[in-house]
């Protein structure tokens, strides 16, 4: 299955993170602002294009990073609500470094994550989300594009 360019896109931004991030010197606002530098680079995005898929992996991260604790691939699986053995074409260490040292950032920074709407057109990476009308479950095992709810059309979700 092909990708789209905005589903490529992420997962391209998010390997240049991972090697951002991999030095231990940016926080994850600093390296993602690179991130978004070297995709630029490579063409084929507008700037407002690149901004969108980096305001979608900055929310993913984040979630991740909240609920990481001492066995990162239990709570990884639980914040997918799904065995991260299932996950197709997605750089799990390139996620998984770049969460825990969110997570580090987020304890530092006493931030927690609200609760955020996930909108029928946005990117976002592996997880289950239900549909905020009718609780329809759709899951994702790679980068995906959200779609509207195939069970009643509404276009708002939350991440289980």
């Amino acid at each position: 299955m092909s990708q789209n360019k905005f589903t490529e896109a992420y997962d391209n931004l998010m390997g240049h993170l991972y090697e951002i991030m991999d030095d231990g010197l940016h926080s994850l606002a600093h390296g993602l602002e690179l991130a978004k530098e070297k995709t630029s680079a490579l063409g084929g995005l507008t700037q407002e294009e690149i901004h969108k898929i980096g305001s979608y992996l900055k929310r993913d991260v984040e979630g991740a990073a909240t609920s990481l604790n001492a066995s990162q691939e239990e709570n990884l699986s639980d914040w997918l609500k799904f065995d991260i053995d299932l996950l197709e074409n997605f750089a799990l260490d390139a996620f998984m470094g770049v969460a825990d040292k969110t997570s580090l950032e987020l304890a530092q920074l006493k931030r927690h994550a609200e609760t955020n709407l996930y909108i029928a057109g946005e990117i976002t990476g592996p997880g289950t989300f239900s549909c905020v009308e009718c609780n329809k479950v759709i899951a994702f095992k790679s980068t995906s594009e959200i779609p509207v709810c195939p069970a009643c059309g509404t276009n708002s979700f939350v991440r289980n």
